[in-house]
């Protein structure tokens, strides 16, 4: 048995706080079961944006129930607060307080995470360019979490996923390397990638780890001799305080294979990366990175879920905006804004939208759920609007 809740379990909110379930009890021994409308939002963001993720999985808890649900589109930017300082509601919940009360928990969950893991990923992308970057973090997080950190990952802007369950999610090939226990049981780099090519698929790239037993820049030699032209690429994933500098090592190893005629071989860094490094590592020539433990482990999104509105009447807790609100957005001046006004205003300016889209109509969904690869390329059209990371 391993630690983690059965989907009917999450269903019937078992997975919920218990404070959810004695407010319940008290509620309905008291026959009050108020029309409610409640709005998730965050009050602060440790950068200037995120992206918010996981509504399939709302969709999920929440199908079938008389509820109504408006959100943003998955794989939206956004900001945590408009252009006058109003919080920005990322998705509404709106029918009987007991027919939604108790997945207050599993929802904010369900999106907090996999908010945090694609905004870290699209931050990641951001500074990566072109360049190709890879998930690599299922293996510093529950396994039961790999489809999720992928898929998150992958919308994020990663262009692909190690994981089979995870690349089975998004629809793609998962991607990696050759691992150090292959080189350890073979002997060597050389005869490791030698093998690697004799009998596996030749769709596969033949990328291989050079940082098992010697120098980073002899096993990359080695290895490029052993195949040939047929070395796609080769990956360091020794950690900088191994030995010295990681940056060093891919000027050192990208010079000794373009001397040798391998400058069509690619470098790969992996092992320890944030975004911080990745623009050090492209001047120093880096060709793509795999990032693991950053992403997966990504500080979550902390969204909040807030009554707003009691039986059609403004009402919230203190420290939050009453009401039912209209929200909008524009993509100008190289960053994302927001403007939220009063259910019962207009506003009008030039390329603002209306950010919340319907998904959820007395428990039918009404909104098209949309592909990874779909959501991902409208996260990357994003991406190339903004200039703030």
């Amino acid at each position: 048995m391993f630690f983690i809740a059965k989907d009917e379990e999450i269903k019937e909110g078992l997975t919920t706080d218990i404070y959810f379930f004695r407010a319940e009890e008290i509620l309905k021994a008291k026959g009050v079961n108020n029309h409610a409308l409640a709005e998730f939002t965050v009050q602060h963001l440790e950068n200037p944006w995120a992206v918010f993720v996981g509504l399939p999985e709302v969709i999920e808890i929440l199908k079938d129930r008389p509820v109504d649900v408006w959100a943003l589109r998955e794989g939206s930017i956004f900001k945590s607060r408009d252009v006058e300082g109003t919080p920005v509601p990322v998705m509404v919940i709106e029918g009987k307080y007991l027919d939604f009360g108790k997945y207050e928990t599993p929802a904010l969950g369900l999106i907090c995470e996999a908010s945090g893991i694609a905004t870290k990923a699209a931050r990641v992308k951001k500074l990566a360019g072109k360049k190709s970057v890879l998930s690599f973090g299922v293996r510093r997080m529950h396994p039961a979490l790999a489809p999720l950190i992928d898929r998150s990952s992958y919308i994020g802007g990663c262009d692909g996923v190690s994981s089979v369950i995870g690349a089975r999610v998004i629809g793609k090939n998962p991607t990696g390397t050759l691992p150090h226990a292959l080189v350890i049981n073979l002997g060597n780099v050389g005869v490791a990638i030698k093998a690697f090519d004799e009998i596996l698929d030749p769709s596969i790239p033949r990328i291989t780890l050079v940082d098992t037993f010697g120098d980073e820049k002899f096993e990359a030699i080695e290895a490029a001799n052993a195949i040939k032209d047929k070395l796609s690429g080769v990956r360091l994933d020794t950690p900088q305080s191994r030995r010295g500098s990681i940056i060093d090592i891919v000027r050192e190893v990208k010079w000794e294979l373009r001397i040798r005629g391998f400058e069509k071989v690619k470098v790969f860094v992996s092992g320890g990366l944030d975004e911080n490094v990745i623009p050090d590592l492209i001047k120093a020539g880096a060709d793509g990175f795999g990032v693991g433990t950053s992403i997966a482990n990504a500080n979550t999104i902390d969204f909040a879920m807030d009554i707003v509105e009691l039986e059609g009447k403004p009402l919230a807790k203190k420290g939050k905006f009453s009401g039912r609100k209209k929200v909008y957005r524009t993509f100008k001046d190289g960053t994302v804004k927001f403007k939220v006004v009063p259910f019962s205003e207009e506003f009008h300016e030039d390329n603002y939208d209306k950010a919340l889209v319907p998904i959820l109509k007395n428990g039918e969904i009404v909104y098209k759920e949309e592909k990874p690869e779909d959501i991902r390329n409208y996260l990357l059209d994003q991406l190339s609007k903004i200039e703030e990371i």
